[in-house]
Order: C-alpha cells, then sequence, then structure tokens
C-alpha cells in the first residue's frame, strides 16, 4: 500500500529540496509588460472610419509631396498604395473629356482611352522592369508610375484654362512650355525613384519605355482641344 501511494506521487521527495546560495541562478522568465501595449499601438482594429480616411488621406499628400520634391527616397516604394494613381486617373481622363471630335458619342472612348494608356502602359512597364533584373514588386512600379503622373495631370488644369483664352499661336506656345516641363518632371521624379531598384547596366533599357509612356500621356494633352 505504501509502495502504491510512493509511486503515485513520484516528484513527491523534490519538496525537501533546497538550492544551496552558492549555486548561481541565472535566467529572466519575467514577462515583459510594455509587448502587449506595443501591439495595441498599432492595431487599427478599434480605430474610427474618420481616422482611417484622415490617416489614408494624409500618406496620400505625402507621396505628392515625394513627388514635387523628387529625390532618391523609399517613400513610395515603402508604403505603396493605388489610391493616389487611380484619382490622378480620374482626374486626367475627367479634364480630357469635352474634346473636339467627329461624332457626339467619342466622350465615353475618350475617358477609356485614358485608362487603357495609364494602367496598361504601367503593367508593361512594369514587367519590362521584372524582366531586366528588378528588384521592386508589381505593385510598388504601378504606384511610382501612378504618382508620377501628377505634374501631367496639373499640366492639363493649366491647358484646359489657357484655352479659355482662345487657340492662337500664343496659347499654343504657353501650353508646349507647360506640357514639355511636366513631361520632363513627371520622367525624372519616376527615374530617381525606380533607379536604385534596377540593375546598373540596365537602366537605359528601363528608362526608355518610362519616357514613352509620360511622352504618348504628354501628347494626348499637348493636342487636345475643346469642342466648340
Amino acid at each position: 500500500m505504501a509502495a502504491a501511494e510512493e509511486a503515485s506521487r513520484p516528484f513527491a521527495g523534490l519538496s525537501d529540496v533546497s538550492i544551496s546560495e552558492d549555486i548561481p541562478v541565472e535566467g529572466d522568465i519575467s514577462v515583459p509588460v510594455g509587448s502587449t501595449r506595443r501591439d495595441d499601438e498599432f492595431s487599427t482594429l478599434d480605430e474610427p472610419v474618420k481616422e482611417t480616411i484622415l490617416r489614408d488621406l494624409r500618406a496620400v499628400g505625402t507621396k505628392f509631396v515625394h513627388v514635387l520634391y523628387p529625390k532618391r527616397s523609399s517613400a513610395l516604394l515603402r508604403d505603396w498604395d493605388l489610391w493616389g494613381p487611380l484619382l490622378l486617373c480620374v482626374t486626367l481622363a475627367l479634364l480630357l473629356q469635352g474634346g473636339a471630335a467627329e461624332g457626339d458619342d467619342q466622350g465615353g472612348p475618350q475617358f477609356a482611352e485614358v485608362f487603357v494608356i495609364v494602367w496598361f502602359g504601367s503593367i508593361v512597364i512594369t514587367l519590362n522592369s521584372k524582366l531586366l533584373g528588378g528588384t521592386i514588386s508589381f505593385f510598388q512600379s504601378l504606384c511610382v508610375l501612378g504618382y508620377c503622373i501628377m505634374p501631367l495631370t496639373v499640366a492639363m488644369a493649366v491647358c484646359r484654362i489657357v484655352l479659355i483664352g482662345g487657340s492662337g499661336k500664343v496659347s499654343f506656345a504657353v501650353r508646349l512650355a507647360v506640357v514639355t516641363a511636366s513631361f520632363g518632371w513627371s520622367t525624372f521624379a519616376s527615374t530617381a525613384f525606380l533607379a536604385d531598384s534596377q540593375p546598373p547596366n540596365r537602366k537605359a533599357l528601363v528608362v526608355y519605355p518610362v519616357f514613352l509612356f509620360y511622352f504618348v500621356i504628354g501628347w494626348m494633352i499637348l493636342t487636345f482641344s475643346p469642342s466648340q
């Protein structure tokens, strides 16, 4: 009977064991209290919808500032999004509405034309960059190319204002200067963000499609004429 009780309690005798103070005991099994608090700070599950929208708008505005002052930065690549490119594409398509056309039903395809050129062109450039050994992801490239359309979108708004006063030689010269400056701005900004992600010996092969992409958009803006 005593043997059965002793077998059922195999560690009963350990309660009398004491550790000598001469034996060093190392280690810390305490749980840090701040870890849960740190996770709560980055959690947005309980964040109000208004705060989420304002935070996203501030992020988009920050990326616009980076395009205004282009430099070698990873801001657009690190925190990429497609809200800004979508907003710029819709704005550019709306500004190109109402152009002179032979038929009365040409407004719809014109809007779709901008979307096809912007998004399909961005996809082609992104695939070209990846095939040449680029280290950025597909959506990061779309983000950079989309945000860098901003100078051309501003140029389109300026051209619409200039065309209010007429479409003579002076008007064309002003629009040519604005579109040329915006085209150079967009090309320089995009290559500044994408330069470090490309192999050094293949940067020219990546920049050339970007040049053509913004050139086509700039040509659409320059040749735009309002319907009478």
